[in-house]
């Protein structure tokens, strides 16, 4: 059967009802907003210890385990918190340089995405279940999972507020922080432990495959235009809350899973931090060569 162009646009947009539908996501809404800040927080330390590749390790695992629970029939909040951990803690003990952390995430991504997808082939209830867990459901968050999601993100927060310095100047230089007596070991893997949490936590959003649009995708935006410590987690967290929130309310409008209408406004912002961060660059080096002598 072919389709219009109006049919086409009428199915990603169609705020009819508008509404009424907004009264049924709004713990979506909630749940996208503080997964913005967490995501937003953490998504500054994984690019600053070049962790992306280790954001997709994690978040296959954890589909594996949200994948187990909802095929035994227990808490999938639970099940991809566990999956996450494991994950993580294992990236963090026996990936303590980077090439052996990428040999270990490389190995563990097709394990978890197999398990993932063996669990869901077993499973036999309904399939929108199976899909959210790939791509992100926008009515998938009860009142138990907000609660869940708010106690866990309470958690990494603060972890992240009580580790920030040392963490930040193990992130940066872990050769001399290690000199001057930081436990940089401890440092890491308790940091892997918090973002396996925020991991788990995205995951009943914006779905496993696409994590990254949350974790990675608005801090590299906003080290496009700003190298300040203060402003960068600020326009990180900015980004990433427009991004989810803005995804929920667009998805709501259309007959389409969230995670397109998520990754494409994140992926919009981080375009236009590009092209004003490389605006801003000639400027700056212009401004350096003047003042410079010659």
């Amino acid at each position: 059967m072919l389709h219009t162009g109006d049919d086409w646009w009428s199915h990603i947009f169609d705020f009819s009802n508008y509404g009424e539908l907004l009264a049924l996501v709004h713990n979506s809404i909630l749940a996208g907003a503080i997964l913005g800040v967490v995501g937003g927080l953490i998504g500054v330390f994984v690019m600053t210890r070049d962790m992306a590749f280790a954001v997709h390790g994690i978040s296959e695992l954890s589909f594996a385990g949200a994948s187990a629970a909802l095929l035994l029939g227990v808490n999938v909040v639970a099940g991809s918190v566990a999956g996450s951990l494991i994950a993580a803690l294992l990236i963090g003990i026996l990936g303590a340089r980077a090439r052996d952390r990428n040999s270990i995430i490389a190995v563990l991504m097709p394990f978890g995405l197999g398990l993932g997808i063996l669990f869901l082939a077993l499973y036999t209830g309904r399939s929108a279940n199976k899909f959210g867990l790939l791509t992100g459901q926008i009515v998938a968050v009860d009142d138990p999972q907000l609660l869940a999601l708010l106690v866990i993100s309470v958690v990494v927060i603060a972890g992240l507020l009580l580790m920030w310095r040392p963490l930040t100047f193990a992130s940066v230089d872990p050769d001399v922080a290690a000199a001057r007596g930081l436990p940089v070991t401890g440092i890491s893997i308790a940091f892997m432990v918090l973002l396996g949490l925020a991991v788990a936590i995205s995951i009943q959003v914006v779905g496993a495959l696409l994590v990254l649009s949350l974790l990675v995708t608005p801090a590299a935006a906003a080290m496009r235009v700003t190298a300040s410590p203060l402003l960068t987690p600020l326009l990180s967290v900015a980004f990433a809350v427009a991004s989810v929130v803005g995804g929920i309310m667009l998805a709501l409008g259309g007959g389409l899973p969230i995670s397109p209408y998520v990754t494409t406004i994140s992926f919009l912002i981080y375009v236009v931090c590009r092209i004003v961060g490389a605006r801003r660059t000639p400027g700056r080096a212009k401004a350096a060569a003047v003042e410079s002598p010659a």
